[in-house]
């Protein structure tokens, strides 16, 4: 099973949560990034529907599988910004 860590960071003249190189919107504060992690990263974990999927690759090849929706990451929320 997967990891997905969502980290604090100052971003953008604000806070934001980033997970791996994506940055979530800005917020004005370091208290309301970290509830927006924390409920992002709850609503990650909730498992959704079992479904068939399709999808073309880079070389032209379409493959066609099933989507387990129960599935899910680990999530972990990293706040080691220092605060003042």
């Amino acid at each position: 099973m997967s990891e997905l860590h969502y980290r604090i960071v100052e971003h953008d003249g604000g806070w934001a949560y980033k997970v791996g190189d994506v940055f979530s919107e800005t917020f004005g504060d370091h208290d309301t990034a970290l509830a927006a992690a924390k409920d992002a990263a709850e609503r990650q974990r909730l498992a959704g529907e079992t479904r068939g999927i399709s999808y073309e690759t880079a070389d032209g090849q379409w493959h066609e599988e099933v989507a387990d929706g129960g599935d899910r990451p680990e999530t972990e929320v990293d706040d080691v910004t220092p605060r003042k």
